[in-house]
């Protein structure tokens, strides 16, 4: 049909959805704590298509780690989790014993469908009968853009001798992509055509044979290593909604990196169709986001305001809507390595690529060969 999905029947929590919907209370989960306790919980957003906002009435948490990187301690009433991202926070179990909900529900500051749900679980005191009904937190508002740009904005890497940031100092590369939404020609699609998604203009195609296979076997005709380094025109990216013209090129065009070359790269929100906060993850590796903004990216100004300190060190960087992210790291893990949209439905419709990095000259530094008893696609 070449239409957004159907609305999810419920977000859950640990697989279950929480007493909000009509499932009975089998379908919650229950964590009991202990009075004067603290406790450390490893969250994970496993959503498809939400990122999500994660409180816990009348508890604080204290963020201590994002994508199993530790981060300058700092305490909060709730986080800000996209998909594919991990947060670790402390809580401490010194609230009047009772039963307190947790729960989560979809943060989405533009007018696109979005489900819209809460799940809940349950933190419960030790000794606390079930009959007891709980809490619920104050979560932020659905589109509530002040809070997630400034709780992003305390991320910060711990950055102590034995936990440094090694964030690239001089670039060796800069790369600048933009993230558009369009369309593409779809003969049995309504209207004939059908939504599509791109970087720098390019809709990502899946070829028949893995990209690491045809990398490492020097194979013709599976991809070609050009993927450009900018978009093809420069435009107002977050100015008006663009809506003509949408129609984007199609190929399985790679980016390749010299082996530890050091790279940044911007990546910049449009409003080709809409602008929307978009998650992207890269294979591979960890990187430094030293740089978020809202609006346009200015060569000349933004990077005199980048944390080179102790910018987040992460795998997967919210990029804010209507705005931009810019990222380094140092191409040190050679292989193919994709980079794409963590919202499914995105990277199902073409909004990702991947990085082709070199061998080094070590014997340690060269992708290895494939295990002798590799199964044929």
């Amino acid at each position: 049909m070449g239409l957004p999905p159907n609305m999810s029947d419920a977000h859950t929590i640990n697989g279950k959805p929480g007493p909000l919907f009509p499932c009975s209370e089998k379908h919650t989960f229950a964590m009991e704590v202990e009075q004067g306790k603290k406790y450390l919980l490893r969250i994970a957003n496993a959503a498809l298509n939400d990122e999500l906002f994660f409180a816990i009435a009348g508890h604080n948490m204290t963020v201590v780690e994002v994508d199993a990187v530790y981060t300058k301690p700092f305490t909060t009433s709730a986080i800000l989790i996209a998909p594919g991202q991990t947060t670790n926070v402390l809580v401490y179990a010194n609230s009047a014993p009772s039963r307190y909900f947790m729960a989560v529900r979809p943060f989405q500051d533009v007018p696109i469908p979005v489900d819209n749900k809460t799940a809940t679980a349950i933190l419960q005191y030790k000794g606390i009968p079930n009959t007891v009904l709980p809490s619920l937190p104050q979560l932020p508002s659905p589109n509530d853009t002040a809070f997630a740009l400034s709780y992003n904005k305390m991320l910060r890497s711990l950055n102590t001798p034995n936990f440094p940031a090694n964030v690239p100092l001089k670039v060796d590369r800069n790369l600048f992509f933009t993230i558009g939404l369009g369309k593409s020609v779809c003969p049995t699609c309504i209207n004939g055509t059908r939504l599509s998604a791109s970087l720098n203009n390019i809709t990502f195609v899946m070829p028949q044979t893995t990209l690491l296979q045809a990398h490492y076997s020097n194979m013709k005709g599976v991809f070609t290593a050009d993927f450009p380094d900018k978009p093809p025109k420069a435009f107002n990216y977050t100015g008006a909604p663009l809506t003509a013209n949408l129609f984007t090129t199609h190929g399985t065009r790679l980016s390749k990196i010299p082996f530890n070359s050091t790279v940044e790269l911007v990546i910049q929100d449009t409003n080709l169709l809409s602008v929307e906060s978009h998650p992207f993850h890269l294979h591979g590796y960890n990187f430094f986001v030293v740089g978020t903004g809202v609006g346009n990216f200015d060569p000349a100004k933004d990077p005199a305001k980048y944390n080179l300190v102790d910018p987040p060190e992460r795998n997967t960087v919210g990029v804010p809507t209507g705005g931009w992210s810019a990222i380094r790291f140092r191409a040190d893990n050679p292989g193919v390595w994709f980079f794409h949209c963590h919202l499914e439905l995105h990277t199902g419709w073409g909004l990702k690529t991947a990085f082709v990095v070199e061998d080094g000259p070590g014997k340690d530094q060269a992708v290895r060969p494939p295990p002798k008893d590799l199964p044929p696609c």
